[in-house]
């Protein structure tokens, strides 16, 4: 769910003080919206989210068939004519479901092929503008699907063939739309950082200093907390209570697995998605390149799709 609250229209005819109360209780809510402790609180819930996804994918082997292009003949082809693999067919059925009854269209949930989205079946809601319009370009959802087929799929299933390819793929969606949830949730973040330091991040931008925003960005004391708090939670929630009483403790998930995957792989992403997000912030004032404006344009409507189709 987003965490941002509907436009309300604004009517002509409202008295001066309720108009005023209105924009007091708009301006309110997008101080709420962008709160840095808003914003940790909803990190933490996806958290539980993402350990919890993989916890059920590791009931399954690794399945290769599920990732390679032709193994199980899904109604599926590239344009190329090389056919799907089941994951990449699956993963883009359910964002055609998805997309029509509009969850593409919340400013916190980013599509794998936003390229291929439908047009809606319910009529289109429109959110308070919290993040700049160039939030609509960024998307690292390549990298986050590549990150996870050749680093943490490795890690969290063991090798073999159970034949549950189905079961295999329905969670790994699962868990890649928690991914790309959490990493993109990243301009959030540095959306609430520029507006509590803007005149400095805004002279990084202008000298386009992407390793300084980095920089500024970056807090490793509390990266440090989050880190040991994802491996408690894995440790508590990947417990194996049925692994017997011989003294050794199972996890269905390894606690330091997780770990090692918001250190390595979440934070630098989310970092990348914060660093892309403020390069672009201040296009809208200044104008911006033409092909960010043209690319912006392109995404918004990708993003509305409620044209025909």
């Amino acid at each position: 769910m987003p965490v941002v609250a509907t436009a309300a229209p604004v009517h002509s005819s409202s008295p001066p003080a309720a108009s005023d109360a209105a924009a007091a209780e708009a301006e309110a809510d997008l101080s709420s919206a962008l709160s840095l402790a808003n914003i940790r609180q909803t990190l933490i819930r996806l958290e539980d989210t993402i350990i919890f996804s993989l916890i059920e994918r590791a009931q399954f082997a690794r399945n290769e068939p599920v990732y390679e292009a032709g193994a199980i003949p899904v109604p599926g082809f590239h344009a190329t004519g090389s056919r799907y693999s089941l994951l990449e067919y699956l993963l883009r059925e359910i964002e055609q479901v998805h997309g029509r009854i509009r969850r593409y269209t919340s400013p916190d949930e980013y599509a794998f092929f936003p390229e291929d989205l439908p047009a809606l079946v319910l009529p289109p809601i429109t959110y308070e503008q919290v993040l700049a319009p160039c939030s609509t370009v960024v998307n690292i959802n390549t990298a986050i699907l590549d990150m996870y087929l050749q680093d943490l799929l490795p890690e969290i299933s063991v090798p073999g063939d159970d034949h549950n390819y189905g079961s295999s793929a329905m969670n790994d969606v699962t868990a890649l739309q928690a991914l790309s949830k959490r990493i993109h949730y990243g301009m959030f973040v540095a959306e609430a950082k520029f507006r509590k330091q803007t005149e400095q991040y805004s002279e990084l931008i202008r000298r386009q200093d992407s390793a300084a925003i980095l920089d500024l960005l970056t807090d490793r004391a509390v990266e440090l907390k989050v880190i040991e708090r994802v491996r408690l939670k894995a440790a508590t929630f990947g417990v194996d209570l049925s692994s017997g009483g011989d003294g050794c403790t199972s996890y269905r998930v390894q606690p330091e697995v997780v770990a090692q995957l918001y250190e390595k792989w979440i934070m630098p992403l989310t970092k990348e998605v914060e660093v892309q997000y403020l390069l672009r912030r201040l296009d809208a004032e200044s104008g911006g390149s033409s092909s960010d404006g043209a690319a912006a344009a392109s995404k918004a409507q990708q993003r509305q799709h409620s044209a025909a189709a």
